[in-house]
């Protein structure tokens, strides 16, 4: 086997390597009863309806890794954190997630309603922190910053769902 040949060969050994699964990041992202360090409740705001699951996500503040794929940015100790419930039958839900240290984060809240574990832009809702317009595109990684402080951080995301030829928008 020539050395070109080895060197293209480490990329797919690599990927076979790569941790995967809906299960990534939500060890480190459960909050624990009592536990003082820091993490964000966020309030989900405008849900459509009550069924599926919300999926809230927590990805490094910078362009390289913004939505990036979680096995990627773990196996390359990149923060990713993910808090996955059923969406409760009562008032607003609020979601605590643990993040490593107190900074900024980029951070995404997903309502899966046919808990399929994939986003339907056409069924499923989308929010970010900071709450910027979706319109037909996603916003760039700087519009969905939100800061943890060194305890628990509340901030309130808007779900927006597709709403016609106006695109992603939150409901009236």
């Amino acid at each position: 086997m020539t050395l070109l040949t080895s060197l293209a060969i480490l990329p797919l050994l690599a990927q076979g390597a790569l941790q995967t699964g809906p299960d990534l990041g939500k060890a480190e992202g459960r909050c624990r009863a009592n536990e003082q360090g820091p993490a964000l409740i966020v309030s989900a705001v405008g849900l459509k309806d009550r069924t599926g699951n919300l999926k809230l996500e927590v990805y490094p503040a910078n362009e390289q890794d913004y939505l990036a794929d979680d096995n990627v940015l773990l196996n390359a100790g990149k923060t990713f954190r993910r808090v996955e419930v059923p969406v409760p039958a009562g008032a607003t839900p609020e979601l605590c997630i643990r993040v490593p240290r107190p900074g900024r984060y980029s951070v995404v809240l997903l309502h899966d309603r046919d808990t399929n574990h994939r986003f339907n832009w056409q069924r499923d809702g989308v929010g970010f922190a900071s709450n910027p317009s979706l319109g037909m595109s996603q916003p760039e990684w700087h519009q969905t910053v939100a800061t943890a402080g060194s305890g628990r951080t509340r901030i309130s995301i808007t779900l927006n769902y597709l709403r016609g030829l106006r695109g992603m928008q939150p409901l009236d």
